[in-house]
């Protein structure tokens, strides 16, 4: 009788606990939508990628380089730059892939990746859950209407990929206040995309060189940092560990121009984009110079990252 007693209670017990787990779940996730996949897909205008929130070790390249998608009419739409962010194609983006939805399933066919399968799953009334059951990885996508997407927060949360979005930056303007410092002799900057996402180069080729010609005496690391209080200038640190890391404030002049504010020296530099990479269609819109297409990763912004270089 107490062996019974026991099995019984083993047994209600487990009972309750997994009616408690599936309650879990099912607030977390709306199991069985009122409304068709693609008019969920329809439901927002763009779809912010948080790639801090994916899960899983696999990797598909069309959603790691997009900041957001777009669904419209089974032609995805995706903002893969932050140059012209929030005008390109009306907000959209550019046209990247076709789609068919169906059931919870979203079968994308992209124009470079090619064809990738996602189960679907809505998350809440405003996020959804694209699981690729290929790789075991799942991505959240965020809804939001181009009235009340906040382009601006983006651009600047995201600017070492806009670091990166041209071939080169070339010197255009020193200040003539200012101490003389050892950054006065550099003309151009290039901020490497892949590997640790965090590779710059420079060269004090003379002003004008095409970028195809700029041979690139330095290779460092560089970190870009938030400054409290103003989302829109940042930190630069270049590092040269010959005269020590060059820090600097960063702000935006426009979509290709820059101004490093030298605190050391006092000094103020532009910096103008040459070359400018579209992350679009093909692999090979880069520049050879640079090895690697664009991929977001997590990212903690970086104020300091020195390593040992050697110029030569």
């Amino acid at each position: 009788m107490k062996t019974i007693k026991l099995l019984l209670s083993f047994a209600l017990a487990t009972t309750l606990f997994t009616s408690c787990y599936t309650e879990v779940v099912v607030d977390d996730y709306i199991d069985e939508p009122t409304i068709s996949l693609n008019q969920l897909l329809g439901s927002y205008e763009l779809w912010y990628v948080d790639i801090n929130e994916t899960i899983g070790y696999g990797s598909t390249p069309f959603l790691q380089k997009a900041f957001t998608l777009s669904f419209r009419n089974g032609t995805m739409f995706a903002n893969n730059n932050l140059v012209g962010i929030g005008s390109t194609g009306n907000g959209f983006g550019i046209a990247v892939a076709d789609y068919n939805a169906y059931d919870m399933v979203l079968d994308v066919y992209h124009d470079v990746d090619g064809f990738s399968t996602f189960d679907v799953y809505q998350v809440n009334n405003k996020t959804i859950e694209l699981y690729n059951p290929n790789n075991d990885t799942s991505y959240f996508l965020k809804g939001y209407q181009r009235s009340n997407f906040d382009y601006d927060f983006v651009f600047y949360d995201n600017i070492h990929y806009f670091l990166q979005e041209y071939e080169a930056w070339e010197k255009t303007y020193t200040s003539e206040f200012g101490a003389i410092n050892e950054f006065d002799n550099e003309n151009f900057l290039q901020f490497l995309a892949g590997g640790n996402d965090s590779e710059f180069r420079s060269s004090q080729d003379a002003p004008g060189t095409s970028v195809s010609n700029l041979y690139w005496d330095y290779t460092g690391v560089y970190g870009v940092g938030n400054i409290s209080g103003n989302a829109y200038l940042k930190t630069l640190t270049l590092d040269y560990d010959f005269f020590n890391n060059e820090h600097f404030e960063l702000s935006v002049i426009n979509d290709g121009k820059i101004e490093l504010y030298h605190p050391a020296s006092q000094t103020v530099y532009e910096f103008v984009g040459r070359g400018y990479i579209q992350f679009l269609k093909t692999s090979n819109t880069k520049n050879k110079t640079t090895s690697t297409e664009k991929l977001r990763k997590e990212r903690k912004d970086k104020v300091e990252n020195p390593r040992e270089n050697t110029r030569g």
